[in-house]
């Protein structure tokens, strides 16, 4: 039985007895992987001088808490992810095994290379967006809901087979108007407070605001399990926040302009490892 199917109290007495296993050393310890989290010499044109984690910017415990799997929260979202994995579903009746196979061969470099060109759709798609398309075309079932369980359980588990993988996203050809779109954004004052991504992410990185440290801004380690939102999130859900900051009207989730700019964004941390599901503030 999976801990998604226990209730709150035997899921936690599972738990307690995996951590009282791991104490007396008979746990599985999480998989070692060589993971790249800083880059000092990145590749020429690129805006930034060095490409650094969010990882390095959180606190010795963040990091312990991510670094294990069996204590980082955002494993039980993966969890339930590999079960959905090979649940059918829809009118014909499939699942993603079905159609894929063994996740970790089939998806083992898919979570550092979205957002995608969609040659049908004419435009970049991220991994939530390619993962409702083969709901909708190939099971024949209803699309997810962006932040729902079920989407944030997949999108967690596809990624998490990608750890350690450098992220690498298509810039030219058909993704270049959108790469420039998203660039745009990303310097484009915005809100009440007149702040555009890179006052925070470029120009003020590893300064602290309030009790926090500012980080870039990478994305290789989302879906994230965020401490404030006490569970796991996407992308989109934290370039929301963002603007909501800065007392700017936010883009739709899944909206072209956050797709492109999560395009961008995520070409800024090219040759970071993926890491999710990374644990932050």
């Amino acid at each position: 039985m999976g801990l998604r199917k226990m209730g709150p109290n035997k899921r936690n007495l599972a738990v307690g007895a995996v951590m009282a296993l791991m104490t007396l050393g008979l746990g599985v310890a999480a998989q070692a992987q060589e993971m790249i989290r800083r880059i000092d010499n990145p590749p020429p044109g690129h805006p930034l001088p060095e490409i650094i984690s969010g990882y390095e910017f959180r606190a010795p415990e963040t990091q312990a808490l991510q670094d294990d799997d069996f204590d980082n929260p955002g494993f039980l979202w993966v969890e339930q992810g590999e079960e959905l994995w090979d649940e059918a579903e829809g009118k014909a009746g499939k699942s993603c095994a079905d159609c894929h196979g063994d996740p970790a061969e089939s998806m083992k470099t898919a979570g550092a290379e979205y957002p995608k060109w969609n040659e049908k759709l004419g435009k970049p798609i991220n991994l939530e967006a390619r993962i409702n398309l083969c709901r909708t075309e190939n099971m024949q079932a209803k699309p997810w809901k962006l932040e729902s369980e079920q989407m944030l359980s997949m999108t967690s588990f596809v990624r998490t087979q990608a750890r350690g993988v450098p992220v690498k996203v298509q810039i030219d050809g058909p993704m270049k108007p959108f790469f420039e779109k998203g660039k745009k954004l990303y310097y484009t004052r915005m809100g009440q407070l007149d702040m555009a991504c890179a006052n925070c992410h470029e120009d003020n990185y590893g300064k602290r605001i309030r009790s926090d440290m500012l980080s870039q801004g990478q994305i290789n380690g989302f879906p994230t399990y965020r401490l404030k939102w006490q569970k796991v999130g996407s992308i989109h859900r934290r370039f929301k926040g963002c603007m909501k900051q800065v007392r700017a009207e936010p883009f739709k989730p899944g909206s072209d302009e956050f797709t492109a700019l999560e395009l961008y964004v995520a070409y800024r941390g090219t040759g970071l490892s993926v890491e999710a599901p990374a644990v932050r503030q």
